[in-house]
Protein backbone atom coordinates (compact mmCIF):
# COMPACT_ATOMS: atom_id res chain seq x y z
CA UNK A 1 0.00 0.00 0.00
CA UNK A 2 0.98 3.15 -0.50
CA UNK A 3 2.28 5.76 2.29
CA UNK A 4 -0.57 7.85 1.46
CA UNK A 5 -3.32 4.89 1.96
CA UNK A 6 -1.30 4.17 5.15
CA UNK A 7 -1.44 7.42 6.36
CA UNK A 8 -5.29 7.52 5.27
CA UNK A 9 -5.96 4.73 7.58
CA UNK A 10 -3.64 6.11 10.68
CA UNK A 11 -6.15 9.05 10.61
CA UNK A 12 -8.81 6.94 9.55
CA UNK A 13 -8.10 4.91 13.06
CA UNK A 14 -6.34 7.27 15.14
CA UNK A 15 -7.98 9.79 17.66
CA UNK A 16 -10.91 10.29 19.13
CA UNK A 17 -14.79 11.46 17.70
CA UNK A 18 -17.98 12.93 19.02
CA UNK A 19 -19.69 9.89 20.26
CA UNK A 20 -22.23 8.10 18.12
CA UNK A 21 -26.02 8.58 18.91
CA UNK A 22 -26.78 5.18 19.31
CA UNK A 23 -23.83 4.51 22.00
CA UNK A 24 -24.81 7.61 23.97
CA UNK A 25 -25.25 7.58 27.53
CA UNK A 26 -26.39 9.31 30.23
CA UNK A 27 -22.76 11.23 31.15
CA UNK A 28 -23.87 12.53 34.80
CA UNK A 29 -24.39 9.06 35.97
CA UNK A 30 -21.55 8.22 34.98
CA UNK A 31 -19.54 11.18 36.54
CA UNK A 32 -21.32 10.58 39.58
CA UNK A 33 -20.29 6.38 39.89
CA UNK A 34 -16.62 7.70 38.94
CA UNK A 35 -16.67 9.97 41.57
CA UNK A 36 -17.67 6.72 44.24
CA UNK A 37 -15.24 3.97 42.03
CA UNK A 38 -12.46 5.50 40.49
CA UNK A 39 -9.58 5.96 43.23
CA UNK A 40 -8.43 10.07 42.73
CA UNK A 41 -11.15 11.11 39.91
CA UNK A 42 -11.76 14.35 39.59
CA UNK A 43 -14.39 16.44 37.20
CA UNK A 44 -15.65 17.45 35.50
CA UNK A 45 -16.01 15.11 32.35
CA UNK A 46 -15.80 14.84 29.11
CA UNK A 47 -16.44 12.23 27.00
CA UNK A 48 -15.17 11.37 23.25
CA UNK A 49 -15.63 8.18 21.51
CA UNK A 50 -12.33 6.18 20.07
CA UNK A 51 -12.07 6.04 16.01
CA UNK A 52 -10.35 2.42 15.77
CA UNK A 53 -12.70 -0.49 14.78
CA UNK A 54 -13.27 -1.85 17.73
CA UNK A 55 -16.68 -4.49 18.46
CA UNK A 56 -16.54 -2.72 22.13
CA UNK A 57 -17.66 0.82 22.19
CA UNK A 58 -14.67 2.71 23.45
CA UNK A 59 -14.10 6.32 24.74
CA UNK A 60 -11.96 8.65 26.13
CA UNK A 61 -12.94 10.32 29.32
CA UNK A 62 -11.23 13.58 30.01
CA UNK A 63 -10.87 14.98 33.01
CA UNK A 64 -8.93 18.02 34.05
CA UNK A 65 -5.92 16.06 35.32
CA UNK A 66 -5.80 13.18 33.79
CA UNK A 67 -7.58 10.98 30.75
CA UNK A 68 -9.36 7.43 31.34
CA UNK A 69 -10.34 4.63 28.61
CA UNK A 70 -13.98 3.26 29.36
CA UNK A 71 -14.58 0.00 26.96
CA UNK A 72 -18.07 -1.55 27.05
CA UNK A 73 -20.72 -4.23 25.58
CA UNK A 74 -22.27 -2.64 22.76
CA UNK A 75 -26.35 -1.95 23.22
CA UNK A 76 -28.67 -4.37 21.29
CA UNK A 77 -29.06 -8.46 20.38
CA UNK A 78 -25.18 -10.24 21.15
CA UNK A 79 -23.75 -13.62 20.48
CA UNK A 80 -23.79 -15.18 24.12
CA UNK A 81 -20.07 -15.41 25.02
CA UNK A 82 -19.02 -12.03 22.73
CA UNK A 83 -18.30 -8.69 24.30
CA UNK A 84 -17.52 -10.30 27.04
CA UNK A 85 -15.82 -7.21 28.97
CA UNK A 86 -15.51 -8.47 32.60
CA UNK A 87 -12.76 -11.15 31.07
CA UNK A 88 -11.31 -8.23 29.54
CA UNK A 89 -10.95 -6.40 32.87
CA UNK A 90 -9.85 -9.41 34.53
CA UNK A 91 -7.31 -10.37 32.56
CA UNK A 92 -5.67 -7.14 32.54
CA UNK A 93 -6.09 -6.15 35.69
CA UNK A 94 -3.79 -9.69 36.39
CA UNK A 95 -1.28 -8.41 33.63
CA UNK A 96 -0.66 -5.37 35.71
CA UNK A 97 0.10 -6.92 38.58
CA UNK A 98 2.57 -8.95 37.48
CA UNK A 99 4.24 -6.16 35.40
CA UNK A 100 3.32 -7.01 31.97
CA UNK A 101 2.31 -3.87 30.00
CA UNK A 102 -1.20 -3.02 29.89
CA UNK A 103 -3.23 -0.52 31.32
CA UNK A 104 -3.86 -0.13 34.89
CA UNK A 105 -7.72 -1.33 35.61
CA UNK A 106 -9.78 1.35 38.16
CA UNK A 107 -13.16 -0.88 38.54
CA UNK A 108 -15.41 -3.16 36.40
CA UNK A 109 -19.11 -1.98 37.06
CA UNK A 110 -21.56 -4.60 35.91
CA UNK A 111 -24.53 -2.46 36.76
CA UNK A 112 -26.11 -1.91 33.69
CA UNK A 113 -28.58 1.09 35.15
CA UNK A 114 -25.42 3.43 35.12
CA UNK A 115 -24.47 3.23 31.18
CA UNK A 116 -26.98 0.62 30.24
CA UNK A 117 -24.30 -2.16 29.88
CA UNK A 118 -21.65 -3.71 31.04
CA UNK A 119 -18.52 -1.71 31.12
CA UNK A 120 -14.94 -0.97 33.16
CA UNK A 121 -12.64 1.63 33.28
CA UNK A 122 -8.64 1.90 33.06
CA UNK A 123 -5.79 4.11 32.58
CA UNK A 124 -5.42 6.35 29.21
CA UNK A 125 -1.85 5.73 28.32
CA UNK A 126 -0.15 7.89 25.85
CA UNK A 127 2.00 6.71 23.19
CA UNK A 128 2.27 5.58 19.39
CA UNK A 129 -0.87 3.58 18.33
CA UNK A 130 0.90 2.49 14.45
CA UNK A 131 -2.18 1.16 12.12
CA UNK A 132 0.63 0.30 9.13
CA UNK A 133 2.57 -2.79 9.45
CA UNK A 134 5.15 -1.82 6.92
CA UNK A 135 5.78 1.75 9.43
CA UNK A 136 5.98 4.10 6.33
CA UNK A 137 8.27 6.80 7.76
CA UNK A 138 10.76 4.97 10.11
CA UNK A 139 14.29 4.10 9.05
CA UNK A 140 15.04 0.29 8.69
CA UNK A 141 17.16 0.32 12.10
CA UNK A 142 13.93 1.60 14.03
CA UNK A 143 11.49 -0.76 12.30
CA UNK A 144 14.00 -3.39 13.33
CA UNK A 145 13.89 -2.19 16.67
CA UNK A 146 9.98 -2.06 16.61
CA UNK A 147 9.39 -5.64 15.60
CA UNK A 148 12.05 -6.94 18.25
CA UNK A 149 9.82 -5.14 20.94
CA UNK A 150 6.24 -6.78 19.26
CA UNK A 151 7.99 -10.18 19.82
CA UNK A 152 9.34 -9.52 22.64
CA UNK A 153 6.29 -8.73 24.33
CA UNK A 154 4.28 -12.11 23.15
CA UNK A 155 6.94 -14.22 23.79
CA UNK A 156 6.59 -12.21 27.47
CA UNK A 157 2.98 -13.06 27.75
CA UNK A 158 3.00 -16.89 26.77
CA UNK A 159 5.96 -17.60 29.32
CA UNK A 160 3.42 -16.26 32.21
CA UNK A 161 2.69 -18.52 34.70
CA UNK A 162 -1.16 -17.92 34.58
CA UNK A 163 -1.99 -19.87 37.46
CA UNK A 164 0.52 -17.88 39.80
CA UNK A 165 -1.14 -14.82 38.73
CA UNK A 166 -4.37 -15.85 39.71
CA UNK A 167 -5.76 -16.52 36.48
CA UNK A 168 -6.12 -20.48 36.51
CA UNK A 169 -9.47 -20.10 35.79
CA UNK A 170 -9.20 -17.89 32.93
CA UNK A 171 -10.06 -20.61 30.21
CA UNK A 172 -10.06 -24.67 30.15
CA UNK A 173 -6.19 -26.27 29.49
CA UNK A 174 -6.00 -28.28 26.80
CA UNK A 175 -8.00 -28.95 23.73
CA UNK A 176 -7.83 -25.39 22.33
CA UNK A 177 -7.76 -25.93 18.56
CA UNK A 178 -10.65 -28.27 19.13
CA UNK A 179 -13.01 -26.07 20.97
CA UNK A 180 -12.12 -22.76 18.63
CA UNK A 181 -12.64 -24.99 15.61
CA UNK A 182 -15.85 -25.58 17.23
CA UNK A 183 -16.26 -22.30 18.42
CA UNK A 184 -15.78 -20.79 15.15
CA UNK A 185 -17.25 -23.45 12.37
CA UNK A 186 -20.51 -22.03 15.21
CA UNK A 187 -20.64 -18.94 14.67
CA UNK A 188 -19.50 -19.22 10.82
CA UNK A 189 -22.94 -21.33 10.33
CA UNK A 190 -24.98 -18.73 12.26
CA UNK A 191 -23.49 -16.20 10.30
CA UNK A 192 -23.48 -17.35 6.92
CA UNK A 193 -24.43 -15.34 4.11
CA UNK A 194 -23.41 -17.87 1.15
CA UNK A 195 -21.89 -20.98 0.49
CA UNK A 196 -18.20 -21.20 0.82
CA UNK A 197 -17.11 -24.64 0.06
CA UNK A 198 -13.18 -24.04 1.57
CA UNK A 199 -14.68 -23.28 4.62
CA UNK A 200 -16.59 -26.33 4.90
CA UNK A 201 -13.77 -28.60 4.00
CA UNK A 202 -11.96 -26.89 6.91
CA UNK A 203 -14.42 -27.32 9.03
CA UNK A 204 -14.56 -30.81 8.65
CA UNK A 205 -10.83 -31.65 8.33
CA UNK A 206 -9.40 -29.17 11.21
CA UNK A 207 -10.87 -30.79 13.99
CA UNK A 208 -9.73 -34.48 12.91
CA UNK A 209 -5.63 -33.43 12.22
CA UNK A 210 -4.72 -31.03 15.23
CA UNK A 211 -1.24 -31.31 15.95
CA UNK A 212 -0.42 -33.87 19.05
CA UNK A 213 0.99 -30.54 21.02
CA UNK A 214 -0.92 -29.32 23.72
CA UNK A 215 1.05 -26.45 25.94
CA UNK A 216 -1.49 -23.56 27.33
CA UNK A 217 -0.58 -20.08 27.90
CA UNK A 218 -2.56 -16.84 27.88
CA UNK A 219 -2.53 -16.44 24.29
CA UNK A 220 -4.47 -12.83 23.70
CA UNK A 221 -6.50 -13.91 20.27
CA UNK A 222 -5.54 -10.64 18.08
CA UNK A 223 -1.91 -9.80 18.31
CA UNK A 224 -0.73 -7.42 16.06
CA UNK A 225 0.73 -3.74 15.89
CA UNK A 226 -2.08 -1.75 15.95
CA UNK A 227 -3.63 -3.44 19.40
CA UNK A 228 -0.24 -1.84 21.38
CA UNK A 229 0.89 1.19 21.97
CA UNK A 230 4.33 1.83 21.69
CA UNK A 231 6.39 4.46 23.52
CA UNK A 232 6.37 8.10 22.77
CA UNK A 233 10.09 7.92 21.35
CA UNK A 234 11.26 4.42 21.98
CA UNK A 235 11.09 1.02 20.12
CA UNK A 236 9.37 -0.06 23.19
CA UNK A 237 5.85 -1.77 23.84
CA UNK A 238 4.14 -0.10 26.67
CA UNK A 239 0.61 -1.41 26.42
CA UNK A 240 -1.17 -4.37 24.66
CA UNK A 241 -4.61 -3.54 24.27
CA UNK A 242 -8.30 -5.45 23.09
CA UNK A 243 -8.27 -8.56 25.04
CA UNK A 244 -11.99 -9.49 24.32
CA UNK A 245 -10.41 -12.84 22.34
CA UNK A 246 -8.04 -13.55 25.73
CA UNK A 247 -8.02 -16.90 27.07
CA UNK A 248 -5.91 -19.97 28.26
CA UNK A 249 -5.37 -21.43 25.45
CA UNK A 250 -2.19 -22.57 22.81
CA UNK A 251 0.87 -20.07 22.53
CA UNK A 252 1.43 -21.51 18.93
CA UNK A 253 -2.06 -20.57 17.95
CA UNK A 254 -1.59 -17.36 19.37
CA UNK A 255 1.87 -16.76 16.90
CA UNK A 256 1.18 -18.17 14.64
CA UNK A 257 -2.22 -15.61 14.17
CA UNK A 258 0.54 -12.95 14.30
CA UNK A 259 2.86 -14.52 11.85
CA UNK A 260 0.24 -14.79 9.36
CA UNK A 261 0.91 -10.91 7.71
CA UNK A 262 3.97 -12.76 6.40
CA UNK A 263 2.19 -14.61 4.00
CA UNK A 264 -1.35 -12.47 3.90
CA UNK A 265 -1.79 -12.11 0.08
CA UNK A 266 -1.76 -8.10 -0.29
CA UNK A 267 -4.92 -5.38 -0.71
CA UNK A 268 -7.06 -6.30 2.64
CA UNK A 269 -7.42 -3.07 4.48
CA UNK A 270 -9.74 -4.67 8.00
CA UNK A 271 -7.37 -4.72 10.90
CA UNK A 272 -5.59 -7.92 11.10
CA UNK A 273 -5.62 -8.15 7.00
CA UNK A 274 -2.98 -5.92 6.06
CA UNK A 275 0.10 -8.01 4.79
CA UNK A 276 3.49 -7.61 4.34
CA UNK A 277 4.28 -10.50 1.75
CA UNK A 278 5.15 -8.69 -1.47
CA UNK A 279 7.07 -5.99 0.43
CA UNK A 280 10.77 -6.42 0.33
CA UNK A 281 11.12 -6.83 3.77
CA UNK A 282 15.60 -6.99 4.27
CA UNK A 283 15.54 -3.50 2.21
CA UNK A 284 12.98 -2.02 5.23
CA UNK A 285 14.53 -3.61 8.04
CA UNK A 286 11.70 -6.02 8.77
CA UNK A 287 12.41 -9.42 10.17
CA UNK A 288 11.66 -12.06 7.18
CA UNK A 289 8.95 -14.66 8.24
CA UNK A 290 11.63 -17.07 9.18
CA UNK A 291 13.48 -14.90 10.96
CA UNK A 292 10.60 -13.29 13.27
CA UNK A 293 9.92 -17.73 13.88
CA UNK A 294 13.41 -17.97 14.91
CA UNK A 295 13.18 -14.76 17.24
CA UNK A 296 10.03 -16.28 18.68
CA UNK A 297 11.51 -19.86 19.30
CA UNK A 298 14.40 -18.32 20.56
CA UNK A 299 12.42 -16.04 23.64
CA UNK A 300 10.12 -19.71 24.48
CA UNK A 301 12.58 -22.14 24.53
CA UNK A 302 11.41 -23.83 21.36
CA UNK A 303 13.51 -25.42 18.45
CA UNK A 304 11.44 -24.96 15.71
CA UNK A 305 7.60 -24.59 15.05
CA UNK A 306 6.75 -28.23 13.45
CA UNK A 307 3.08 -28.45 11.83
CA UNK A 308 3.18 -24.67 10.29
CA UNK A 309 1.08 -25.42 7.64
CA UNK A 310 -1.64 -26.62 10.16
CA UNK A 311 -1.47 -23.67 12.20
CA UNK A 312 -1.89 -21.50 9.33
CA UNK A 313 -4.93 -23.40 7.71
CA UNK A 314 -6.47 -22.78 11.05
CA UNK A 315 -5.93 -19.30 11.64
CA UNK A 316 -7.42 -18.36 8.04
CA UNK A 317 -10.33 -20.47 9.00
CA UNK A 318 -10.84 -18.79 11.99
CA UNK A 319 -10.26 -14.99 10.61
CA UNK A 320 -12.71 -15.87 8.01
CA UNK A 321 -15.40 -16.95 10.83
CA UNK A 322 -14.48 -13.69 12.71
CA UNK A 323 -15.51 -11.82 9.26
CA UNK A 324 -18.14 -13.80 8.16
CA UNK A 325 -19.65 -13.16 11.93
CA UNK A 326 -19.12 -9.03 11.41
CA UNK A 327 -20.86 -9.87 8.60
CA UNK A 328 -23.52 -11.55 10.09
CA UNK A 329 -24.29 -9.28 12.83
CA UNK A 330 -24.61 -5.84 9.75
CA UNK A 331 -27.23 -8.69 8.91
CA UNK A 332 -29.15 -9.14 12.06
CA UNK A 333 -28.46 -5.39 12.67
CA UNK A 334 -26.05 -4.77 15.74
CA UNK A 335 -23.00 -3.85 13.96
CA UNK A 336 -22.11 -0.74 12.11
CA UNK A 337 -22.45 -1.27 8.13
CA UNK A 338 -19.31 0.99 7.00
CA UNK A 339 -16.84 -2.02 6.27
CA UNK A 340 -19.27 -5.17 5.92
CA UNK A 341 -19.16 -5.05 2.19
CA UNK A 342 -15.37 -5.22 2.47
CA UNK A 343 -15.52 -8.33 4.99
CA UNK A 344 -18.07 -9.82 3.39
CA UNK A 345 -15.68 -9.77 0.06
CA UNK A 346 -12.57 -10.96 2.25
CA UNK A 347 -14.43 -14.04 3.65
CA UNK A 348 -13.94 -16.44 0.38
CA UNK A 349 -10.21 -15.65 -0.43
CA UNK A 350 -9.64 -16.13 3.08
CA UNK A 351 -11.33 -19.70 3.46
CA UNK A 352 -9.47 -20.60 -0.02
CA UNK A 353 -6.03 -20.07 1.34
CA UNK A 354 -6.73 -21.56 4.43
CA UNK A 355 -7.78 -24.62 2.29
CA UNK A 356 -4.26 -23.75 0.73
CA UNK A 357 -2.35 -24.70 3.83
CA UNK A 358 -4.48 -27.19 5.15
CA UNK A 359 -3.61 -29.15 1.51
CA UNK A 360 -0.03 -28.57 2.17
CA UNK A 361 -0.52 -30.12 5.71
CA UNK A 362 -1.53 -32.91 3.72
CA UNK A 363 -5.49 -32.56 3.39
CA UNK A 364 -6.83 -34.24 0.25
Amino acid sequence: MSEQGAASRQEMFSGTKEVLDKHKFDEKRLADYMEAHVEGYEGPLEVRQFKGGQSNPTYQLVTPKKKYVLRRKPPGKLLPSAHAVDREYKVISALYGAGFPVARTYCLCEDESVIGTMFYIMDMVEGRILWEPLLPGYEPSERRAIYEAKIDTLAKLHMIDYEAIGLGDFGKPGNYFARQISRWSKQYVASETETVTEMNKLMEWLPENIPNDDATSIVHGDYRLDNMILHPTEPKVIAVLDWELSTLGHPLGDFTYHLMQWVMPSGGNSPGTQSLSNADLPALGIPTREEYTQMYCERTGRKNIENIDYYFAYNFFRLAGILQGIVGRVRDGTASNENAAQNAAQVRPLAELGWHYAQRAGAK
